[in-house]
């Protein structure tokens, strides 16, 4: 009898609460999705453009304007550095060289390069050379620039095809925050190819590229540590043709664990142009403070020629 008594005052209730304008307020919803018109495809279809733009592309040379920033909660404060003119040349399987200078003198502010394996640092304001492995073991908060790594760039600048014989990929049908012209958030249908990596202990996951549902495009690409954490965050924007390549022309690079940000605005862009092995060699400058991070203890001043 008690449930059954409840079973008519609680609609009651409501019946009287709505009568009351004192109690209720309704309001419009938002518009939360974009009406722009959004383009369809499979998860192979998606897995053909990655691979297809991978194995065409061979070589990248860039003139570009390079934002920086680094810091964060560890550092406990953010450090913005001046825009400055830089360039790059990428080359397959795994080389870089990437070149920034300073702003209106135009001399060299650094000069790293890279062989997938190995890496080397000029940073002459400085006078340091810098050399080590490309993973980061420990992390420089004096000097933030030594925790930069050519083959993180490298990787977010050309992303790696999609193996079959080590990488699974799989399609999620998820969705990506915009705002309009007035700032209103808006949500917008994505693809999400989650790709999880075999290697020496089993699998884990390695990638996820976020395609936009407008061109199909990659717009943001996570590429994972061994833990699964968050190695780099890239985000491509503003797609423009380059010798018949469809190539971002703003690639931001986020590294979390190092806290540091790169934003490549390319300037101009030749893509598959012959690029020599000298190009991608960087020698000790005569004088220079020499820190080599697989042997901290042992790095000291030493002048070249005098070791």
């Amino acid at each position: 009898m008690r449930r059954r008594s409840l079973l008519l005052v609680v609609p009651l209730l409501l019946t009287v609460l709505c009568t009351s304008g004192c109690l209720f307020r309704t309001r419009p919803v938002e518009e939360q999705y974009s009406k722009t018109p959004l383009k369809q495809s499979t998860q192979q279809g998606l897995i053909d453009s990655i691979n297809q733009q991978a194995e065409s592309i061979h070589s990248l040379k860039a003139t570009v304007d390079i934002d920086s920033s680094s810091g964060g909660l560890k550092k406990g404060h953010y450090t913005d550095y001046k825009e400055i003119r830089g360039y790059v040349l990428a080359r397959k399987p795994d080389e870089l060289h990437m070149i920034g200078l300073m702003p209106i003198v135009r001399t060299t502010a650094f000069d790293m390069v890279s062989n997938g394996q190995e890496f080397k640092l000029w940073i002459p304001p400085k006078n340091r050379f810098v050399m080590g492995k490309n993973e980061v073991t420990t992390l420089n908060t004096d000097q933030p620039m030594e925790n930069i790594r050519p083959q993180n760039i490298y990787e977010a600048l050309l992303i790696r095809h999609i193996d079959p014989n080590s990488e699974i990929a799989v399609l999620e049908n998820g969705y990506e925050t915009l705002h309009d012209a007035k700032g209103h958030r808006m949500l917008q249908d994505d693809y999400e190819l989650t790709i999880i990596q075999k290697y020496d202990k089993g699998w884990r996951l390695g990638r996820k590229i976020i395609f936009g549902r407008t061109d199909l495009k990659p717009h943001r690409q996570y590429i994972y540590s061994e833990d699964g954490k968050v190695g780099t965050d890239a985000k491509y924007a503003e797609y423009k043709d380059y010798d018949g390549f469809s190539f971002p022309s703003r690639i931001e690079i986020y590294r979390p664990q190092e806290e540091y940000d790169i934003t490549l605005n390319m300037l101009k862009v030749d893509i598959n142009q012959p690029l020599k092995d000298d190009q991608f060699v960087l020698e000790q400058p005569a004088g220079a403070v020499v820190v080599n991070l697989d042997h901290p203890q042992s790095s000291l001043v030493t002048p070249l020629g005098q070791r």
